[in-house]
């Protein structure tokens, strides 16, 4: 052997670790104060700390926990919720597919399905922005760094939430239920100035939700809205024929 050839330093399990805490550490200061506000929200329309916390540990779902916590005050049924987020998440079965085949080739079975288990809107972009460590020795650590950082933030801001849910004044709580708007408003604004229809789909969405609600339950209008207003969106956005 060549006295100048180098040898390469494999990264360990820790060292991957670590850098996936590095990598989605703004991820956690962003999901804590968003955590905290679904949390008072959640306490707010009934549900105990316990249970606020335990959707966060098993649905680890932001937008879906902020419209689950807004049907239960509005007093809808558990198949309506069950129903409204399955539709709004199902999104990420699109991203877990989609980490699960960047990422074949170097990960096991197991590592790919449990990673993708993980995946929100946010940890799934920062993950597609680092391709290269999928292909590392331990890469898989990394992107387990980056979920739980994120899982734990969220889990952490959820209870605290909670526990402030039950010794801010009630007003200031109230206040708070903006929060799932301007949420959902941020989502949409980004996608709204890539194309316009995607605001018009909000707007039949919109309108259905609001039509519907003088019929049946708020839960069910909420759900017959989200459905069909993306229903409209296979037509309005889908590629027109060369």
């Amino acid at each position: 052997m060549s006295m100048n050839e180098s040898t390469e330093i494999k990264p360990s399990s820790a060292h991957m670790l670590r850098k996936g805490f590095t990598v989605g550490f703004p991820i956690m200061l962003g999901y804590i104060p968003i955590a905290i506000t679904y949390g008072v929200l959640a306490k707010q329309a009934g549900l105990t700390i316990t249970e606020l916390t335990m959707m966060s540990v098993l649905v680890f779902a932001g937008a879906s926990q902020f419209m689950a916590a807004n049907m239960i005050a509005v007093g809808a049924g558990a198949v309506e919720i069950i129903v409204a987020t399955f539709v709004l998440n199902f999104r990420h079965f699109v991203m877990s597919l989609s980490f699960m085949n960047r990422v074949r080739g170097f990960f096991n079975l197991r590592w790919r399905f449990g990673l993708s288990l993980g995946l929100t809107d946010e940890t799934f972009a920062v993950s597609s922005l680092h391709p290269d460590e999928a292909k590392q020795e331990k890469g898989a650590f990394f992107y387990f760094g980056i979920l739980l950082t994120a899982y734990f933030a969220w889990v952490f801001g959820s209870f605290l939430g909670g526990i402030l849910g039950e010794v801010i004044p009630e007003k200031l709580s109230q206040s708070m239920g903006v929060a799932l708007y301007a949420m959902f408003i941020g989502l949409l604004i980004p996608s709204v100035k890539l194309e316009l229809k995607v605001g018009l789909i909000a707007v039949i969405a919109m309108l259905i939700n609001v039509i519907c609600s003088q019929f049946m339950s708020d839960g069910w209008a909420i759900v017959l809205g989200t459905v069909l207003g993306g229903l409209s969106g296979v037509f309005l956005l889908r590629e027109e024929s060369a």
